[in-house]
């Protein structure tokens, strides 16, 4: 996946001439990124103190839902398990691979109504977000407990004769039951140097007031004598709760991986809004009434990062001429400043490489 710049700058003429000048200097001759209108309808823009209130509160907002699209994304490649290679084809925005949604950004009118103030939409993205943060908390407790239960049953079921459950192994001819007199006792003896195994196991059967002398005799010799009692019921129970759990896993997987797929859509798109808010809202801060700014989602070359800021500070620079040597630890209400990431122009990233691995 890949990393886009949000930026915007004032409308010269026209916002088209903002955005040739742009092209121009970013794309026509030296290749430094691939460019793309963002479309952000005329939305309210309510009072200055509004707005720098607002700012703040959208710049946590948009670390809060960041935060819920990637555990979504990362719970659907923990679920995925062995399918992990799928994960990305699962990961959709309205039906589309993301850079497709990115670069083609339309505002939802429906979930998100322009006429509703500024605060208002924040908050309906907030309630949203919030109630997907909290759903997948409880399915994901639900299904990991479900598959944590299924692996301690398949563990005790595998590994060596000296810890694995034995009931699969052993039959009911192999033991003398319900004497008063002898016992069955099970006895794991290490192989000799060129088996291919570990041990083996045996059967032995002996008086029980022989039981003691017997296991010291074995510990002498490094034989493990297995605690094992042979227990129809219970082993016919542990293979029912293997089967069962097995089941109600493979039930839940489907509906678990959909929900995951509508609401890492939701998500991500609730983001992508959440980004052309702050866009509007720190524009109409930086560059004033009217609103007349023209928003610009880039794709950077990777090779030629460190130039296009170059080039895009040429641009801009006069703008803001102290945004080459604002302090960014300075706290400047209404402008968000994050560490070495104030420029002339309004900038913010959008990092779509959600995942912690690489598929």
């Amino acid at each position: 996946m890949t990393e886009f710049w949000l930026i915007s700058a004032p409308g010269e003429k026209t916002c088209q001439q903002t955005w040739d000048k742009m092209m121009v200097a970013t794309t026509r001759t030296n290749n430094l990124s691939a460019n793309n209108k963002f479309n952000i309808p005329d939305l309210k823009v309510g009072t200055l103190d509004v707005l720098v209130g607002l700012s703040d509160e959208l710049a946590k907002l948009d670390t809060f839902v960041e935060s819920v699209v990637k555990k979504v994304a990362q719970y659907m490649a923990d679920v995925l398990e062995d399918s992990r290679d799928k994960v990305q084809e699962n990961l959709l925005a309205n039906g589309v691979d993301l850079v497709t949604y990115i670069t083609r950004f339309q505002w939802d009118m429906a979930k998100y109504p322009i006429k509703q103030s500024l605060k208002n939409i924040s908050e309906i993205i907030s309630k949203q977000v919030t109630q997907i943060d909290n759903d997948l908390k409880a399915r994901a407790s639900a299904y990991n407990n479900l598959k944590g239960n299924l692996q301690n049953l398949e563990r005790k079921n595998a590994g060596s004769l000296m810890t694995r459950s034995l009931a699969d192994i052993v039959k009911k001819e192999d033991f003398v039951l319900d004497s008063e007199y002898l016992i069955t006792m099970l006895v794991v003896v290490p192989n000799l140097l060129f088996e291919d195994h570990d041990s083996g196991l045996f059967s032995v059967t002996l008086f029980r007031k022989a039981i003691d002398d017997f296991k010291h005799k074995a510990r002498e010799n490094k034989f493990t004598v297995r605690d094992f009692l042979y227990n129809e019921e219970e082993m016919k129970a542990d293979k029912e709760e293997m089967t069962r759990l097995s089941t109600d896993k493979k039930k839940q997987f489907g509906p678990l991986v959909r929900w995951l797929k509508v609401n890492f859509s939701e998500a991500f798109i609730a983001w992508i809004h959440i980004k052309a808010l702050r866009v509007f809202v720190e524009s109409v801060l930086r560059y004033g009434l009217p609103v007349n700014f023209q928003a610009m989602l880039l794709q950077p070359n990777k090779k030629n990062m460190k130039k296009l800021r170059e080039v895009l500070y040429d641009l801009y620079k006069h703008l803001d001429s102290s945004a080459a040597i604002i302090d960014a630890s300075m706290d400047i209400p209404g402008l968000n400043l994050s560490q070495q990431e104030y420029y002339p122009y309004v900038y913010y990233k959008i990092d779509c490489n959600l995942l912690d691995f690489k598929v």
